[in-house]
């Protein structure tokens, strides 16, 4: 199978190599050796350069899209989609199916030209956009931002009434149940190889210095300030805990302006961005627990992160966090850090719980891997692709000129 995906990421080349700004990058990439051939759509960001996140593998192409900022700006934005629209076009005689990520404008578009082109078509749903948009906007932003995030989330849904799609969570298959089949998963980035065995897990010491600690982007959905609070309470019932904050974004200054202020010293550690790989497992496997404190969210992968390296969770309850925890952690309402602070205390103080928790973590990371996820959607793709009769595709291709 050839298979094209879109999911608006920025690209980089540096000589030859090409990487990408999101670890999401790293999952899909991990479809290609199962594959014939593996074609990325997205922005390629002008001069050369590197992200985080390399990509590789003789059979994965990239198409570059001319690159914008941001959807915001309108002026940039109408150009590039035609641009990109173009470039998409007439990429469809070479694929077998696309599979397009959003609620997103140019995936719409895209999905528009392939259906009428008789490309079959996928969609991929990672979070609420309309719930993401209200965590992240407010003032004059928030006016005009909600009600394009409504109809984008409105357009997604009516389209994948006839349209396969892959949603992250249990949350997110409800809302987008009622018409053509849905896959629920994860994008976790847990290989098999990098599960903690549950005996190393249980026997990890809580004697002495206590490591609690929390993976994310520093911005206002992931309320990154409330960690501190939750921390000086928790310090004020045994000083031994220690907080590690990993994750970059807009609001890093003010967290260690306002950690200062708190007088919380080296108490609290923000290393900054640590890329999916063995630094990052070392942080965790030397952590006692995970917190995670987001105001929204869709499942996130942190969570399978975290039970994989046998750690007890504490989490706000708010979008697909239910679902990813199940009963490997004790979940807490948002924005409550006295709730969070006595949460994770109890670890300290009750071992049967502590024990449980990792248990329970260790049997859900285990059925949560890349290796897992990654099976199911293939699965998914090949059943539907099996069963699409000759007539669907004339169908398809009957609906050129017509929107979703």
């Amino acid at each position: 199978m050839r298979l094209g995906v879109y999911a608006d990421l920025v690209f980089r080349r540096d000589g030859d190599g090409l990487s990408a700004d999101r670890a999401f990058i790293d999952f899909v990439a991990g479809l290609a050796p199962s594959l014939e051939e593996l074609v990325l759509f997205g922005r390629l960001q002008p001069g050369p350069g590197r992200a985080a996140h390399p990509v590789s593998g003789g059979n994965v192409r990239f198409v570059a899209l001319p690159y914008y900022r941001s959807t915001a700006s309108a002026r940039a934005v109408v150009p590039a989609f035609r641009a990109s629209l173009g470039a998409l076009e007439a990429e469809l005689d070479r694929l077998d199916a696309l599979w397009l990520f959003g609620p997103h404008p140019l995936a719409l578009a895209f999905a528009r030209a392939a259906r009428a082109h008789g490309t079959p078509v996928f969609l991929g749903v990672r979070q609420d956009l309309l719930r993401y948009a209200a965590a992240r906007s407010s003032g004059m932003r928030r006016v005009w931002s909600l009600p394009v995030a409504l109809a984008l989330e409105r357009a997604f849904r009516r389209l994948s009434r006839r349209t396969p799609t892959i949603v992250v969570g249990a949350e997110l298959a409800r809302q987008y149940a009622g018409g053509a089949a849905t896959l629920a998963t994860g994008f976790s980035l847990v290989g098999d190889a990098d599960l903690v065995p549950l005996d190393v897990a249980l026997a990890r010491s809580w004697e002495g210095e206590l490591r609690l600690l929390t993976v994310g982007r520093l911005s206002p959905e992931k309320n990154p300030m409330l960690l501190l609070d939750i921390l000086v309470r928790l310090r004020s019932l045994e000083p031994r805990w220690r907080l590690s904050a990993i994750g970059e974004g807009p609001l890093a200054p003010a967290l260690s302006r306002r950690a200062a202020e708190l007088g919380l010293g080296d108490a609290l550690a923000l290393p900054g961005y640590i890329p999916i790989g063995p630094a990052l497992w070392e942080r965790y496997r030397a952590s006692h627990a995970f917190l995670h404190v987001s105001r929204t969210e869709g499942l996130p992968q942190v969570l399978f992160e975290a039970q994989a390296a046998g750690l007890p969770i504490i989490a706000t309850d708010v979008g697909g966090v239910r679902a990813a925890v199940g009963t490997s952690g004790l979940l807490v309402p948002p924005a409550d850090a006295a709730a969070a602070a006595a949460a994770v205390d109890r670890l300290r103080t009750e071992p049967e719980l502590r024990q449980r928790l990792v248990e329970a973590g260790a049997r859900n990371a285990a059925q949560e891997t890349r290796e897992r996820q990654l099976a199911n959607i293939l699965e998914f793709f090949n059943a539907h692709l099996a069963e699409r009769p000759d007539a669907l595709r004339e169908a398809d291709r009957s609906a050129r000129g017509r929107w979703l």
